[in-house]
C-alpha cells in the first residue's frame, strides 16, 4: 500500500506516463550513441542536449503538475461579503461556497480553482496553480517523441540495412547493432512515441487555445449555453476574463510555473464584475430545474455500469460518457434532466438535516440509471393522486397501457 508522497504515483496514469517518458528516453539515448554519437561531432552533442533537455523537462513540469495540484478552496469557504453569497453556488459536500471559476471535482473530492479537467495521467485536476505546468509538460513531451521519432526510425531503418552498409557502403555511414529482440522493442517504442505526437499534439493544441482565450473546458460549455439561450434582440453575452491573447497567456505561463492571482479574485473585462459568470451559471441552473422531470424509483439500481439484469438494451446503450452512475433503492425521488432511450441522467434529492433543509439546500447525488428503474411523477393540478397506486417499473408500464389501447 503506496502511502506519503507516492500514493499520488500509485495509480494507472502517472504508472503509464512514467513508464512512457523512461521507455522512450532509454531507447532513444541507446539508438543516438550508435546512430550519431554526441561525442563524435558537434550535430550529435546538440541533437543529444536537446532530446535530453526535453525528456528533463517533460519529466519535472509532470511532477510538479501532479503534486503541485490545482490549488482547492478550503472547506466551509465564505465570500468576505455576506451579500455576494446571492451570486455563487452552494457546495453541499464542502459545505460551502463555489468561488468564481471553481468548481467540484466529484474525484479529487474538493472544490478547484478554476477548473479544467481533472487528469488521470497526472492522477489530479488541472487548475489555476497548474495549468501552467500541465501545459509545459505536454509542450515538452511532444517536442521530445518528434526527435525520437526521428532517431529511431533512422537507427531502425540502418540496423535493418546493416549488411548492405557493410559491403557496398562508402564506409562513413553509422552501422547500428539490433537483436531480434532489440529491433522489437524499438518498433514498439517508436509507435508509442508517434501516438504521443498525435494524441498528446491534439491536446496540447486545445490547451494553447484554452489559454489563449482564458477559458477552460468547463467554461466553454457555460459560454456556448449562455450565446444560445439569448434571442436575437437581447444584449449579448460577454465573457468578463479574456483581456486579450497576450494578457490570457502571461496569466498561466511563465518560467518558473507560478500563476498569477490567487484563484478566488480575477482581472475581468471592464464591462463586466467577478460575478458575471457566476450570476450565468446561476440563471443556467434554474432554467435546469425548470426542465427537469420528477421520477420515482420503482426498482433498485446497484450502479454497475454494464447492468446484466436490467435488459439487453440497456447494456448495450449505455451513455457515451465517463460521468457515474448512481445506486437507487425503491422509493427514491430522482430529479432528471437528461433523457434516452434507455438511461436517465438525473439528481437524487436527500435533505441532511433541518439546518441544511431551512436554507433551502440539498444534497445530490447526481449521475446515470436504467429507465425502466423509475417512472414519472405527474405533479399537475389536473392529474389523479396516484401516490395510493401501486407503482411498476418502465417496461412493465408500457406493456400495459399496450394492452389497455387493445
Amino acid at each position: 500500500m503506496c502511502i506519503g508522497p507516492l500514493r499520488r504515483v500509485c495509480h494507472w496514469g502517472p504508472l503509464i506516463a512514467l513508464g512512457i517518458i523512461k521507455s522512450v528516453t532509454f531507447a532513444t539515448v541507446s539508438c543516438l550513441s550508435q546512430w550519431w554519437p554526441p561525442h563524435g561531432s558537434w550535430g550529435g552533442t546538440v541533437l543529444f542536449t536537446s532530446f535530453m533537455s526535453c525528456a528533463v523537462l517533460t519529466l519535472y513540469c509532470f511532477l510538479h503538475a501532479m503534486y503541485t495540484g490545482p490549488g482547492t478552496l478550503p472547506l466551509h469557504w465564505q465570500p468576505e461579503k455576506e451579500s455576494d453569497k446571492q451570486f455563487l453556488q452552494y457546495c453541499g459536500t464542502c459545505e460551502g461556497y463555489k468561488a468564481p471559476r471553481s468548481h467540484h471535482c466529484r474525484k479529487c473530492g474538493h472544490c478547484v480553482m478554476k477548473m479544467d479537467h481533472h487528469c488521470p495521467w497526472i492522477n489530479n485536476c488541472v487548475g489555476h496553480k497548474n495549468h501552467g505546468s500541465f501545459t509545459l509538460f505536454l509542450f515538452f513531451a511532444v517536442m521530445g517523441c518528434v526527435q525520437a521519432s526521428f532517431v529511431l526510425a533512422v537507427s531502425i531503418y540502418h540496423a535493418i540495412h546493416r549488411t548492405w552498409y557493410i559491403y557496398y557502403g562508402s564506409g562513413k555511414e553509422p552501422i547500428v547493432y539490433m537483436s531480434m529482440w532489440g529491433m522489437v522493442i524499438c518498433m514498439f517504442v517508436l509507435g508509442l512515441a508517434i501516438g504521443v505526437v498525435l494524441a498528446v499534439g491534439m491536446l496540447l493544441y486545445f490547451q494553447v487555445r484554452a489559454i489563449l482565450r482564458n477559458r477552460t473546458g468547463i467554461e466553454d460549455w457555460i459560454l456556448e449555453k449562455a450565446i444560445h439561450r439569448r434571442g436575437p434582440t437581447e444584449k449579448p453575452f460577454i465573457y468578463p476574463y479574456s483581456l486579450g491573447r497576450w494578457e490570457n497567456f502571461v496569466q498561466v505561463i511563465n518560467i518558473w510555473c507560478e500563476p498569477s492571482g490567487d484563484g478566488i479574485v480575477w482581472p475581468i473585462h471592464d464591462e463586466c464584475h467577478q460575478y458575471t459568470l457566476t450570476i450565468e451559471q446561476l440563471a443556467q441552473k434554474a432554467e435546469k430545474r425548470a426542465r427537469s422531470r420528477e421520477y420515482q424509483i420503482v426498482e433498485g439500481f446497484s450502479g454497475w455500469w454494464f447492468p446484466c439484469t436490467k435488459g439487453i438494451g440497456v447494456c448495450c446503450h449505455p451513455p457515451c460518457t465517463d460521468e457515474p452512475r448512481i445506486a437507487l433503492q425503491p422509493g427514491d425521488e430522482v430529479s432528471v434532466t437528461r433523457w434516452k432511450k434507455y438511461w436517465l441522467y438525473g439528481e437524487r434529492i436527500n435533505f441532511r438535516d433541518s439546518l441544511v433543509a431551512n436554507l433551502d439546500i440539498t444534497l445530490r447525488h447526481r449521475g446515470w440509471f436504467p429507465r425502466r428503474c423509475a417512472v414519472q411523477v405527474f405533479n399537475t393540478e389536473n392529474d389523479t393522486d396516484t401516490s395510493s397506486l401501486p407503482s411498476v417499473p418502465y417496461g412493465q408500464k408500457k406493456n400495459q397501457e399496450q394492452k389497455k389501447n387493445r
